[in-house]
């Protein structure tokens, strides 16, 4: 089946939205109780941890840690924006640099300047887009407006700029008073409206099942994922790390180290992005010559362009692990299904 089809569910009692591409799981938002990434609140200044470079903040829903801290003292009343997701036991993490997202447009306050996604190539689109932000975009804030207004109505993207102008200026002027949430974070019927485009969309009961969602759902339960071939990778988190082990199966070939660490690279933005896993992850490869890995480095380079989870490939450890690490921006999914 090709194209791409958002299917618009819920998994339990939480709201679910998957992504299939030509038949294909590709990716896949479940809600939790967990504070949303884009939540916004208006937060005080507990203490300052000089250990840590940062500071800790009381909010409505516990305790956030602020890297950015200077001029902030013991106190203060500020505006904060959660960007990931908080493991279990630590303080949620929040940045003072706001940004107000919707389908077509990012408000940057503090960010003064219109400016053009570098995806969008035609020059004339690009003139006319500046003339619509341009008409409806005031005061001190600045404006992104992003690829997805490649082929969408002017009005569309102007109502939309208007929107979330309107937002920033309402919140960023309410800086004052006791903790409070005064933005919540999109979920995922609205994230995958956002920022996921597709030629389909199902949002009637049941369309989790009728893509097959519920199939791949009960595959990601297992650590194990098989690749082509006979080789197969195990992908296990800790608390401290995500394990990876790339095995080559029942192939004895002299490139099976190779190939099974090839299919697993390309394989593994897909499977972590699904498990909603980040933080360090250590991949023990296939036994393979060191010559191979400047082709397995380019191999995961590739697969990660596709990803929009910002990883860093840190290189390889002394005993021959291949070291990443990513952000953590979601729920993992084993916390998610219990």
């Amino acid at each position: 089946m090709k194209g791409s089809t958002i299917a618009l569910d819920t998994v339990g009692e939480a709201e679910a939205a998957a992504l299939i591409v030509d038949g294909r799981l590709h990716d896949l938002l479940i809600d939790s109780d967990a504070p949303r990434p884009g939540t916004i609140y208006r937060a005080h200044a507990l203490r300052p941890m000089k250990g840590q470079g940062g500071m800790f903040l009381q909010t409505p829903d516990g305790n956030a840690f602020l890297r950015q801290v200077k001029g902030v003292a013991p106190g203060d009343a500020l505006l904060v924006q959660v960007t990931g997701h908080a493991e279990p036991g630590k303080a949620i993490p929040v940045t003072t640099r706001i940004l107000f997202k919707s389908r077509y447009a990012i408000v940057t306050p503090g960010a003064p300047g219109i400016n053009i996604s570098r995806r969008i190539k035609d020059d004339d689109l690009r003139d006319e887009l500046m003339l619509v932000a341009k008409e409806v975009m005031e005061g001190e804030h600045g404006l992104i407006l992003r690829s997805s207004c490649e082929g969408a109505d002017p009005e569309h993207i102007a109502e939309d700029i208007a929107a979330m102008a309107q937002l920033a200026a309402q919140v960023m002027a309410d800086g004052s008073g006791e903790p409070e949430m005064l933005v919540q974070g999109d979920g995922p019927h609205e994230l995958a409206w956002r920022e996921w485009p597709a030629t389909e969309v199902d949002g009637e009961p049941g369309s989790f099942d009728r893509h097959g969602v519920l199939d791949e759902l009960e595959a990601l339960r297992s650590p194990e994922v098989p690749l082509p071939g006979s080789g197969s990778m195990c992908i296990e988190p800790t608390r401290a790390l995500v394990a990876v082990d790339v095995n080559t199966g029942g192939d004895t070939s002299p490139a099976a180290g190779l190939k099974a660490n090839i299919a697993a690279l390309r394989e593994l933005p897909r499977q972590l992005r699904l498990r909603g896993l980040g933080g360090m992850i250590l991949v023990d490869a296939a036994p393979a010559p060191k010559k191979d890995r400047r082709q397995m480095e380019q191999v995961l380079r590739a697969a990660l362009k596709l990803d929009d989870t910002e990883t860093v490939l840190a290189g390889w450890t002394q005993l021959g692990l291949m070291e990443l690490q990513r952000k953590r921006e979601r729920v993992p999914l084993r916390e998610v299904l219990r």
